[in-house]
């Protein structure tokens, strides 16, 4: 086969990426090593920024987002005597929107065939050739058949542990990387929210998130240490300490319910640079992970692929180098400015296993000054809401 754009991965980043080339009637193609039962089916964050949802409006797939989508104009930092509210709208003119991941992913796949854009489901054995040429190619097996993509570039979207990371050299690539000592255990349940917007609860016992999908659908999390064992957390115990840590005034709005999904997921902050090596560039997971706390992840996707697209689009209509060659000092400079958000708010809300009395009152006075600071809160604001591309 032939294509201009060779896309593999069927995430957020994949699927954005293929609408809004397709739209500007570029070819693509998308190769997914899973299922699309599979790709549906992932849970995962639900904190859109405008930047995301602004996307989804551009390409006319927003029906669902306008109509289920819960715009949230503030969040809630809470650490046991107050809750500091940050007025996101009031501040920054955005609103962020609660939409889960997986909708977003079941749009724009559902949005696909009709667009012309193809997705090869459950393929084996990616492999990235050439890729330092003009005429890079990918090979895998469907249905046990051996198959190949020709292309002129390739994007690689799938992921941290995908083959497009892995194919540029490390003697060309550098990465950087903070492990964190904990994870979040979370708990997905049909019960309706706790309270209307966001809560992150910093608490002598450890972190703790009050979120949601939708009116109906709530999403917690609680810190655990990073070798916690899932089968430690009956639903019993889990709801307890999500009492205890969000705090009496919370803790008498919460609905209990069986959980529908209940994981514990490492905290990691990482960059890969360059995201661009020749004919393959990397976007999203395959370039940079960053712990949830700051709602980034998907939005980060949603960034540069952004910057890909009009780079792509740009070199196929004029001819033009100009956007590809600066695709990757342009998406990493958002991508640093928002690890730092992350990392920041990480390190502010969370009780890390060497802190003493001082980092514990540094955190309290941190808290303190973003309670009474309206400048304070403005930086919070711009980031939480996202920064403009």
């Amino acid at each position: 086969m032939k294509t201009q754009v060779v896309i593999i991965g069927a995430g957020p980043a994949g699927l954005m990426l293929g609408h809004l080339l397709r739209q500007a009637d570029i070819d693509a193609l998308i190769v997914e090593r899973r299922s699309r039962v599979h790709v549906e089916g992932r849970i995962r964050a639900g904190v859109l920024e405008d930047t995301t949802t602004n996307i989804l409006d551009r390409l006319g797939i927003n029906t669902r987002l306008r109509a289920e989508g819960l715009p949230h104009g503030g969040v809630i930092l809470a650490d046991g005597e107050r809750h500091i509210r940050i007025d996101i709208e009031a501040l920054t003119g955005r609103p962020v929107m609660i939409y889960g991941q997986t909708e977003v992913t079941k749009d724009l796949i559902d949005a696909a065939e009709s667009r012309g854009l193809d997705i090869l489901w459950q393929t084996e054995s990616i492999a990235l050739h050439d890729i330092t040429t003009t005429a890079p190619y990918v090979t895998f097996a469907k249905d046990g058949e051996p198959m190949r993509i020709d292309a002129r570039f390739i994007a690689g979207c799938d992921g941290s542990h995908g083959p497009s990371r892995k194919s540029v050299p490390a003697a060309v690539s550098r990465e950087y990387e903070r492990v964190y000592p904990f994870g979040w255990l979370g708990i997905l349940a049909d019960v309706p929210p706790c309270n209307d917007e966001l809560i992150y609860a910093s608490h002598q016992r450890g972190f703790a998130l009050a979120s949601m999908r939708s009116m109906t659908r709530s999403r917690y999390y609680i810190q655990v240490p990073i070798d916690e064992r899932l089968e430690a957390w009956p639903d019993d115990r889990l709801w307890d300490e999500l009492e205890t840590r969000l705090g009496p005034d919370v803790a008498s709005s919460i609905t209990r319910g069986p959980a529908l999904e209940k994981s514990i997921a490492p905290l990691r902050s990482f960059v890969f640079e360059p995201m661009r090596h020749a004919s393959l560039f990397l976007a999203g997971d395959a370039a940079h992970i960053v712990p949830p706390t700051g709602a980034k992840g998907l939005n980060l996707a949603a960034s540069d692929v952004v910057y890909l697209s009009d780079a792509l689009i740009e070199y196929f209509r004029k001819g033009s180098e100009s956007g590809i060659d600066g695709y990757s000092k342009r998406a990493l400079a958002r991508v640093w400015k928002s690890e730092r958000f992350s990392w920041q708010l990480t390190m502010l809300m969370h009780r890390f296993p060497n802190d003493g009395p001082f980092e514990q009152r540094m955190q309290a006075a941190e808290l303190e000054y973003i309670a009474s600071s309206e400048a304070a809160q403005r930086t919070i604001a711009e980031n939480y809401v996202g920064l403009p591309l």
